[in-house]
């Protein structure tokens, strides 16, 4: 009889007993001719073809479907730095919505080390083994070092889901959100609460798809150039986003008639700071579990709201992303996931909801079966037109 684990009886300690993944063989071995087929001597084979022409392992490996799941555990959901053992759950649930959503074989690595350069090393060694990296829960401002050493280095794509999934999801709410208000980009003001990985990430590919007027806001208030206490991102980012309109000072000073709040933070935005902005307001309050405006609060002022929770309508989910973007990366066998992939995908899940746009639904749910296709045929498509494709 199998002892009992100390929390039996918990359902959701009952559902990760024994972890949440395993390993399926893809092919019968029951008996020797199979085996030697398989394995010895036939495999030798094989491996004599590809150390001929290493480009055989797109073929006669599950290299190029299958993604590295890399993390430090150094920004773990909203619990933080939880270290590398902690967030193994984390990883095993990610490549189960990889598998889920994309069709994508997916392995979780935590790594023993928070060290820019070990890091960076180790992933780089392990690269043949894997199609593409997809970067998880690493802490600013070292996840855009790491990230942008490694697209240099490899010829797979690299993608920190947590700057690039959350993006891509929240232009295509906001997209449709704009679509429901009236408003244009160009004629959209925005202001974004957090400088982290998301808010960098956010604010940039919303620059990509047109906004002008942007705020990027930290603890110490709007990011200009005026300010000294910049890191070498947050400077770049001052520069092509407030600095534009001498956007300065506090969050309240930003808000005081934006048309468009995300909330990539944490903390609690006071009702007379929700209250100054623009009518028929749009607020995307995305930390998890508390958003930054109470979904309540947030509809006295505002036309559509998004949280980045499922028990609300409109949610901000990255898996309506990355699974479908990393499947139509690997479909044309692509070096990199380009600024246009993802823009392509954000497009792409804008376009689903089409004319069963309201308030409610700016948004498709994740478990909407048209999502991943969408998405995986718009990134292919992409990825061909942006030259990266290699099939």
């Amino acid at each position: 009889m199998e002892p009992q684990h100390p929390h039996a009886g918990d359902p959701v300690f009952d559902l990760h007993v024994g972890g949440k993944m395993e390993t399926v063989s893809t092919v019968a071995l029951t008996g020797r001719e199979e085996l030697s087929l398989a394995y010895t001597p036939g495999v030798a084979r094989v491996c004599e073809a590809i150390a001929a022409d290493p480009s055989m392992t797109q073929h006669y490996t599950w290299v190029p479907n299958v993604v590295a799941i890399v993390t430090d555990g150094t920004a773990v959901l909203g619990l933080g730095d939880i270290g590398p053992a902690a967030a193994m759950p984390v990883m095993e649930g990610k490549a189960v919505l990889f598998k889920q959503f994309g069709g994508v074989d997916a392995v979780p690595i935590c790594l023993d080390t928070t060290d820019v350069e070990e890091i960076i090393e180790t992933v780089a060694r392990l690269a043949p083994s894997f199609g593409g990296i997809n970067l998880e829960d690493i802490s600013a401002p070292r996840c855009f070092e790491i990230e942008d050493r490694l697209k240099a280095m490899l010829d797979i794509p690299v993608f920190h889901d947590d700057q690039h999934g959350t993006a891509v999801v929240v232009l295509a709410a906001l997209k449709n959100a704009l679509r429901l208000t009236g408003r244009t980009a160009e004629g959209t003001r925005v202001v974004i609460s957090g400088a982290g990985a998301a808010g960098v990430a956010v604010a940039r590919i919303l620059l990509e798809a047109g906004v002008e007027d942007l705020a990027v806001i930290d603890r110490q208030g709007v990011l200009n150039s005026r300010r000294s206490d910049l890191t070498p991102v947050k400077a770049a980012l001052a520069r092509d986003t407030a600095d534009k309109f001498g956007r300065s000072g506090s969050l309240a000073d930003a808000m005081a008639g934006a048309d468009v709040y995300i909330g990539v933070s944490g903390g609690s935005v006071p009702e007379e700071i929700v209250a100054s902005m623009a009518p028929d307001a749009i607020i995307f309050g995305l930390a998890n579990p508390t958003p930054e405006v109470h979904p309540d609060l947030a509809h006295k002022y505002a036309r559509v709201v998004a949280t980045g929770r499922s028990d609300y309508p409109n949610q901000i989910n990255n898996v309506l992303a990355f699974p479908g973007i990393f499947r139509g990366a690997f479909d044309v066998h692509a070096t990199a996931i380009t600024e246009g992939m993802k823009l392509a995908a954000a497009h792409a899940l804008a376009d689903l909801v089409g004319d069963d746009l309201t308030e409610e639904l700016v948004i498709p749910s994740p478990f909407d079966p048209r999502v991943p296709g969408a998405v995986r045929e718009a990134v292919a498509t992409a990825a061909r037109r942006d030259g990266v494709a290699r099939r």
